[in-house]
């Protein structure tokens, strides 16, 4: 009685464990032991307060609630093996092994991805093909450019309109001594 409490608190809590194990999910970053330990707390949980589930019911629940991007390695173990006899231990080992080996392809993938700017650091520039130089050359020349025009335009923005005025010089005869404004002739006129 002290440990489970009247028949109100017990059914209350499995009642609360319930609504757990239903709408149970794999976190986002969540690694397969991960999500194993809190579904056997859950489950153990109940097993305590009298509710029990057949071997066949948690591998079900947990291939239901694996991800989507999981859903070809769910439909293979629901075709490859016999869901009646296949135990927990053995469904947590093969969805490790997928896990692991799906990690790795993804590491892969993320280094491969990583630029040219990475492989030129980590080897000899000598490995290079024609294509990647090509490209490099392409994006320095491109980069090269952009600063160009940028370093242009600070600099003409340090000057104010006056001095802007009498850099460009006079639009009428074209010296670069004065400007429009100042224009000699348009004085006399």
């Amino acid at each position: 009685m002290a440990h489970e409490g009247t028949n109100q608190v017990k059914q209350s809590r499995i009642e609360l464990f319930m609504r757990k194990y239903e709408l149970f999910e794999i976190g986002d970053r969540e690694t397969i032991m991960d999500m194993y330990t809190r579904f056997t707390h859950i489950t153990n949980e109940l097993k305590s307060l009298g509710k029990t589930f057949s071997t066949e019911e948690l591998v079900r629940k947990i291939l239901r609630f694996l991800p989507k991007t999981w859903e070809a390695k769910v439909r293979a173990i629901q075709e490859a093996k016999d869901l009646k006899i296949l135990s927990l231990d053995e469904l947590i080992g093969n969805l490790q092994t997928y896990e692991l080996r799906r990690n790795s392809q993804q590491q892969e993938k993320t280094k491969k991805d990583c630029g040219l700017a990475l492989k030129i650091m980590e080897e000899d520039s000598s490995e290079l093909d024609e294509e990647d130089m090509a490209m490099i050359t392409r994006k320095f020349k491109k980069f090269f450019k952009k600063t160009k025009e940028g370093t242009r335009k600070k600099h003409l923005s340090r000057f104010n309109n006056t001095d802007r005025e009498q850099i460009s010089g006079c639009f009428k005869c074209g010296k670069m001594d004065h400007t429009v404004k100042n224009f000699p002739q348009l004085k006399e006129e």
